[in-house]
C-alpha cells in the first residue's frame, strides 16, 4: 500500500493549482468558455453517436493498462507502446475517416443557434422516438406485405446517425403511413429496390444501399435482404424490419443478430423497447418548427 501511495505522489508531484485567480472576468473570457463548451458538447455527441464510442473505450482500456505497466515498471511493454503509438494514431485516422469527414461536413452545415434552442422535458410524445401511430403503421404494413409476399427492408434509426446511408437513396421526407410503405415496396415500382430509412415519424429516404454482413454464421437460407439487415445492425444501433419475398415471414435485425419469423406481438414489443427517447435526443425548438412546417406543406398539397 505504501508503494502505491508513493508512486502516486511521484506522478502528481508537479501538479499544482494556480496560486492566484484572475480578479476580473472579462467578456472575452465568457465567449471563450462558451465556444469551448460548444465544441466539447458536440465532440461528446459525436463520440456517443458513432463507432468512436468503441474507440474511446479501447483508449481508456489501453490507458489503464499503460498505468499498470508503468506502476510495475514493465519497461519492455512501455517501450513497445512508445514505438507503435505513431502507427496506431495513423491507423485510427484511416479507420475512422468516414466519421471524421462527417464531423467536418456537419460543422459546415449546422445552424449554430440550433443547438442552443433546446426545450425542456416537454410532453410525453416529445420524449418518444416515434409515436404510437407510427408504431402501429409499421406493424400493420409489415404483416400486410408479408401476407402477399412483398419483400421489404425498413431501417429504423436510433442513436447512431444513418445520414451516410440515406445519401445513397432517394429523399422522401414524408410522414410514415402503412400505405406509403406498401406503395414504396410494391413490385415494379421505382422505389421498391433497396431499403427505407425511418427517422422519427417520417420516412427519410428510400432505395438506400446497406452494407452486407461478412459473418459466416448467417444461415445460407437467408438472402441478400437479410444479410444487408444484419450488416447495418453491425455498424449502427438501428432496428431493421425484413419482410421475406419468398416466405412472407417478418424478421428483425438488431445488434448484429437476427430473429426470423417473428409474430406481430414480438415486433410490437421490440418497437416499444426502442420507442423511448433519451434526454440528449430531445428535439430543438427549431427542429420541431421545421417538422411542423413540413407537415403543413404536405397537408396543403
Amino acid at each position: 500500500m505504501d508503494k502505491i501511495i508513493t508512486w502516486f505522489k511521484t506522478q502528481f508531484v508537479n501538479f499544482t493549482f494556480p496560486r492566484q485567480l484572475p480578479k476580473h472576468v472579462e467578456f472575452i473570457d465568457i465567449v471563450q468558455i462558451l465556444i469551448i463548451a460548444y465544441f466539447v458538447y458536440h465532440l461528446i455527441l459525436w463520440v456517443k453517436n458513432t463507432r468512436a464510442y468503441l474507440l474511446l473505450r479501447g483508449v481508456v482500456f489501453i490507458g489503464v493498462f499503460i498505468l499498470i505497466a508503468n506502476f510495475f515498471e514493465m519497461d519492455v511493454i512501455i517501450e513497445i507502446f512508445k514505438m507503435v503509438s505513431v502507427a496506431a494514431i495513423t491507423a485510427v485516422v484511416i479507420v475512422f475517416q468516414p466519421e471524421l469527414r462527417r464531423v467536418l461536413e456537419q460543422l459546415g452545415d449546422r445552424n449554430f443557434f440550433d443547438s442552443f434552442l433546446i426545450l425542456g422535458a416537454g410532453s410525453v410524445e416529445d420524449n418518444l422516438r416515434f409515436n404510437d401511430q407510427t408504431l402501429n403503421e409499421l406493424v400493420r404494413a409489415s404483416f400486410e406485405m408479408g401476407e402477399v409476399k412483398t419483400g421489404a427492408l425498413i431501417v429504423i434509426e436510433q442513436n447512431i446517425s444513418l445520414a451516410d446511408y440515406e445519401k445513397t437513396g432517394i429523399p422522401v421526407d414524408a410522414v410514415l403511413t402503412g400505405q406509403l410503405l406498401i406503395n414504396i415496396f410494391e413490385h415494379n415500382t421505382p422505389l421498391h429496390d433497396g431499403a427505407v430509412i425511418v427517422r422519427g415519424d417520417r420516412v427519410a429516404a428510400a432505395t438506400c444501399y446497406l452494407p452486407l454482413s461478412d459473418s459466416m454464421a448467417i444461415s445460407k437460407e437467408l438472402g441478400t435482404r437479410h444479410r444487408a439487415a444484419i450488416g447495418i445492425s453491425e455498424v449502427s444501433d438501428s432496428l431493421t424490419i425484413i419482410v421475406s419475398e419468398e416466405t412472407g415471414h417478418v424478421s428483425i435485425a438488431l445488434n448484429g443478430e437476427i430473429r426470423t419469423a417473428v409474430s406481430s406481438s414480438d415486433l410490437r414489443e421490440q418497437l416499444h423497447k426502442i420507442q423511448k427517447l433519451s434526454k440528449q435526443q430531445q428535439k430543438t425548438r427549431f427542429q420541431r418548427w421545421k417538422g411542423r412546417v413540413r407537415d403543413e406543406k404536405t397537408t396543403e398539397k
